[in-house]
């Protein structure tokens, strides 16, 4: 399964950049001297790795940028458990199968719990965020980044208003046909068609519910005007005028364009929808401790590095996409956001978006959808 939540670049080191590995995938150097991260998009940048570099500088620190969740964790079943000593995916993962399959090790609760405290209400009340714990209690992963996905639209040819309150629905409209388009994010496209058509993504669906599913995929491909991987693409058509709206997208895609003051593009979080009660659909990314054999002494010293509040700050704005953090929930860390930067991830109503959405996981019949899935985007 692809997670093709975003656009991605490789990192500052990719296969030739781990030479140093042995013929058994054994690091020669000091494991003292070393860390390696597997991660999303934001952690390898200069501007956070740079500043953990000079900080060791007898260290080698080594990055790389994934292109899936499911790819990464695939990388540690095939034998790189050697190799990586963290790795950055979304939050169902860790719980369901890296901790499982012990792939990552647990976190000394002494040393990590303090950082919930200083987390956003959503991730420590009433309890810290529960899908970075195992089912026995451990602490398997650190959130930090996160966001709501769902849609996107122009609010000066669209109102937030209407958007919110006809949420899925708005693009099965005859009205919006040809002036949408679809930002071909495959599997968020696939969570977001079941629940147009009023579907549980996270629950198994019988044949009468993937024969709606592809009704409705048939629906969205057939009345879009545009289909796209590349959300600077989508976001300029909509500022252009040749789009009102585009199927998926969210905080991360939106962001770069209200950066730059176009903020009548705004992602919308529907009023309701098809799973308990809820139409919006959150990601958070969780930073674990790969269970490397060789263990880097390193890698836990970066999941406290991130957290401080100017790195903090540069993971939220990397890359030219911009997402907040759940340590925003400390007046150091959201010190350093100016209004510009907040009203560019729509903080103002981020809260309740948040509780407008439910956690993003695992589709339950992936197989089968993504067969009728892309049967109706040939189409």
């Amino acid at each position: 399964m692809k997670l093709t939540r975003r656009a991605f670049s490789k990192g500052v080191a990719g296969a030739a950049g781990l030479a140093a590995l042995g013929p058994m995938g054994k690091l020669h150097a000091a494991r003292n001297d070393e860390m390696n991260i597997l991660c999303w998009e934001g952690y390898n940048t200069d501007q956070v790795l740079g500043p953990f570099r000079e900080a060791h500088p007898d260290a080698t620190i080594r990055a790389e940028s994934g292109t899936s969740d499911p790819d990464m964790i695939n990388k540690l079943r095939a034998g790189e458990i050697n190799v990586w000593d963290l790795i950055n995916v979304n939050q169902p993962w860790a719980r369901e199968q890296l901790y499982p399959e012990d792939l990552i090790r647990p976190l000394n609760k002494d040393r990590f719990m303090p950082y919930f405290d200083s987390m956003l209400p959503e991730f420590k009340e009433p309890e810290p965020y529960p899908l970075a714990f195992a089912e026995n209690g451990d602490l398997i992963g650190i959130p930090q980044r996160f966001g709501p996905f769902s849609f996107v639209v122009n609010t000066d040819k669209i109102s937030q208003e209407t958007a919110e309150q006809e949420g899925w629905n708005l693009f099965l409209d005859p009205d919006m046909q040809d002036r949408y388009g679809v930002l071909a994010y495959d599997n968020w496209n696939i969570i977001h068609m079941c629940m147009t058509a009023g579907l549980n993504p996270f629950e198994p669906l019988n044949e009468d519910e993937q024969k709606a599913f592809e009704e409705t995929a048939a629906k969205i491909f057939g009345g879009a005007r545009m289909l796209s991987g590349d959300l600077v693409a989508m976001n300029q058509a909509l500022i252009n005028g040749e789009i009102d709206a585009y199927f998926t997208g969210g905080t991360y895609t939106a962001s770069p364009a209200r950066y730059d003051g176009a903020t009548q593009v705004r992602a919308i979080t529907p009023a309701s929808g098809p799973v308990d009660g809820k139409g919006g659909v959150v990601w958070v990314e969780l930073t674990s401790a790969v269970n490397n054999p060789d263990p880097s002494e390193l890698a836990e010293e970066f999941l406290e590095f991130i957290m401080q509040p100017e790195i903090a700050k540069e993971v939220a704005f990397s890359e030219g996409t911009y997402n907040p953090v759940t340590n925003m929930g400390d007046p150091a860390v959201m010190d350093l956001f100016d209004d510009t930067e907040l009203d560019a991830i729509q903080w103002n109503t981020l809260e309740e978006e948040m509780e407008r959405s439910v956690e993003y996981g695992v589709v339950a019949s992936y197989d089968e959808l993504s067969s009728l899935y892309s049967a109706a985007k040939r189409g």
